[in-house]
C-alpha cells in the first residue's frame, strides 16, 4: 500500500491543474453563454470540460489508500477534537474517492450498467461530509488560537465601560458601547491569528470556497455554475500554492 501511496501522491500537483482547467472552463462557458457566443464554441468548451474531469477521476484512482493512510495517522493525535474531525473527514474522503473511481470506471465504459448520478450523489455527499468535518477543525484551531492570543493580551487591552453598570447616563448606550468594543477586539484577534497562520487561512479559504460545490450539485443551495466555477478555480489556486510552497500545507 505504501509504493502505491506515493506512486498516487507524484499525480496530486497534476491533478490540481487539471482541477483548476476544469473549474476555469466552467467559469469561462457561464461567461460565454450570458454574452451570447455561438453555440459551438459552447458546445466545445463543455466537451474539454468533460475531457478533464474524467482526466482527473484517472489521477485520482490511488487517493483511496492515500486517505486511509492518512486516517490511521490522525487516529493517534493527541487532541481529541483534531482527532474526530482530521480522522473521519480522512474516511470520508476514501470513500469519496472510491466513488468517483466507480465513476471513472462508468464514463470510461468498464461498467456500463452503473448507475452514474446515483454514485455522482453519493459521492458529494461524502465530499460534502468532508468538507464541514475540515471547515469544524479550521474553525477550532481559530478559536483556540484566538483565546490563546486573548490571554497573552489581557494584561494591555482592558474593555472601555467595563465595570460601570449604573454610572452611565444610558444603560442601553453603555451596552452597545461595551458589545461593539468586544466585537472590535475579536475581529482584532482574528485578524491577527489568520495574519500569523498563513496555512490556516489558506485552508479555510480553501474549504469555503470548496463547500459550495457540493451544496449546488446536491441541490442543497444553488447557486449556479458561474459561481461553482469561481470557487473551484479559487480553491484549486490555493491547493496548487500548497504543492509550490509545502510550508503553506496546514499540519497535522
Amino acid at each position: 500500500m505504501e509504493t502505491w501511496v506515493r506512486f498516487s501522491a507524484q499525480s496530486q500537483a497534476k491533478e490540481r491543474v487539471f482541477r483548476a482547467a476544469q473549474y476555469a472552463c466552467t467559469l469561462l462557458g457561464y461567461t460565454l453563454q450570458k454574452g451570447g457566443a455561438a453555440a459551438q464554441l459552447l458546445s466545445t468548451i463543455k466537451q474539454l470540460e468533460a475531457h478533464l474531469s474524467l482526466s482527473r477521476k484517472l489521477m485520482r484512482l490511488g487517493n483511496s489508500a492515500e486517505a486511509l493512510e492518512a486516517a490511521k495517522r490522525a487516529i493517534h493525535l493527541s487532541d481529541c477534537v483534531l482527532r474526530l474531525c482530521i480522522t473521519v473527514s480522512h474516511l470520508n474522503k476514501a470513500m469519496y474517492f472510491a466513488c468517483d473511481n466507480l465513476l471513472w470506471a462508468g464514463k470510461a465504459g468498464l461498467l456500463p450498467r452503473l448507475d452514474q448520478n446515483k454514485w455522482s450523489q453519493r459521492s458529494f455527499r461524502y465530499y460534502l461530509f468532508a468538507l464541514i468535518l475540515n471547515l469544524s477543525r479550521d474553525l477550532y484551531e481559530i478559536h483556540g488560537l484566538m483565546e490563546r492570543e486573548r490571554r497573552s493580551t489581557s494584561a494591555k487591552a482592558h474593555l472601555p465601560g467595563a465595570g460601570e453598570n449604573g454610572e452611565s447616563p444610558s444603560a442601553a448606550s453603555s451596552c452597545a458601547s461595551v458589545l461593539a468594543a468586544r466585537l472590535r477586539q475579536r475581529l482584532h484577534l482574528l485578524a491577527a491569528v489568520l495574519r500569523c497562520n498563513p496555512p490556516l487561512l489558506l485552508d479555510t479559504l480553501k474549504n469555503l470556497c470548496d463547500v459550495f460545490i457540493p451544496l449546488d450539485k446536491l441541490g442543497l443551495y444553488a447557486t449556479g455554475p458561474g459561481f461553482v466555477g469561481a470557487c473551484g478555480l479559487a480553491s484549486s489556486i490555493l491547493s496548487i500554492l500548497t504543492v509550490l510552497y509545502p510550508w503553506l500545507k496546514l499540519k497535522p
